[in-house]
């Protein structure tokens, strides 16, 4: 039987339920605002995860309250720094006060996998999810970039493709293999979008995929592999074949060459022990450089008028 509305356990649920309701409503509303201010959907995907999530551990109007959930949540440090951002912006937006909790950086580098690793993943999906692991492989793109990627940024006869930059990064246009270049023809079109599945869909996709095959192979470093590893391992093979980080840095798009030195480390402790030998060449027309490509060189950068090639002795 319910009490009567005064000092009862009636009318503690029901403030509580109305509570949760306009919390629900300044979650919407913080989005929508996001959407409005031209945030990366990425971005806005997380904020709402995150608003989300919290809302239903704590009292989201109580931000000392939301400080002791996310102090009790398993989360990496880095997760955590990521979460109390998006509650910085989003006290902001709710005009309540809110100091945001410090979290000791960690300097872990990111999980490499080994090509042979990468190249598993990739062609154990089916054709759609095969492409979009290559082309992740291929370019270094972020999982947002290829949620917004047309079929209009990519030049089949130049072989290249135009990533249009999130996360206030540089777009940039690269060069793409014949292989992928096969894949994408195989890709229906149905609308102007490359990828129409979105990263987050996607994002499942992978990691049932992975798991199925890490059971199967015996082989746990599998289930490490997610879309960004992929932007990690392009990182890291691009410094170790041209030696310039300025170079890593343009592929990847970052503004700040300070984003862009982990890769040094990464390569460094990779490939401490591998002495590679390689033969250099350099090509000025378009006749050299479809020679040397039809000869397995592999393009390292351009300079003035001349393109730099090198393949392994």
């Amino acid at each position: 039987m319910l009490k009567s509305k005064a000092g009862s356990d009636y009318t503690r649920t029901t403030r509580t339920e109305h509570a949760l309701k306009q919390t629900e409503i300044s979650i919407v509303e913080y989005i929508l605002q996001l959407k409005r201010n031209g945030r990366a959907d990425s971005t806005i995907e997380r904020a709402n995860q995150v608003l989300t999530q919290l809302s239903k551990l704590c009292d989201l109007n109580d931000p000392e309250d939301t400080k002791l959930a996310l102090s009790k949540l398993h989360w990496e440090n880095s997760t955590k720094r990521l979460t109390a951002n998006i509650l910085v912006g989003y006290y902001k937006f709710v005009k309540t006060p809110y100091e945001k909790p410090k979290y000791a950086k960690t300097h872990e580098l990111p999980f490499i996998p080994t090509e042979a690793e990468i190249d598993l993943v990739i062609s154990s999906g089916n054709y759609r999810t095969a492409t979009r692991l290559q082309f992740l492989k291929e370019t270094g793109a972020r999982s947002g970039e290829l949620d917004s990627l047309k079929w209009t940024n990519i030049d089949f006869e130049r072989r290249t493709v135009y990533i249009t930059a999130e996360k206030g990064s540089m777009s940039r246009v690269l060069p793409i293999s014949n292989k992928l270049i096969a894949m994408l023809n195989r890709l229906p079109r149905k609308n102007d979008k490359v990828f129409p599945t979105p990263s987050k869909t996607f994002r499942k996709t992978l990691e049932g995929l992975r798991k199925r095959l890490s059971a199967k192979m015996h082989n746990p470093r599998l289930n490490k592999i997610h879309a960004h590893t992929f932007r990690h391992f392009k990182g890291t093979m691009e410094y170790h074949k041209t030696n310039d980080i300025y170079h890593v840095k343009k592929v990847l798009g970052h503004k700040s060459i300070l984003n862009t030195i982990l890769y040094i480390n990464l390569e460094s402790a990779i490939f401490q022990y591998v002495e590679d030998e390689w033969i250099s060449k350099v090509a000025q027309t378009p006749e050299e450089i479809q020679e040397l490509l039809n000869l397995g060189f592999e393009y390292v950068c351009q300079k003035d008028d001349l393109a730099f090639f090198r393949k392994r002795k």
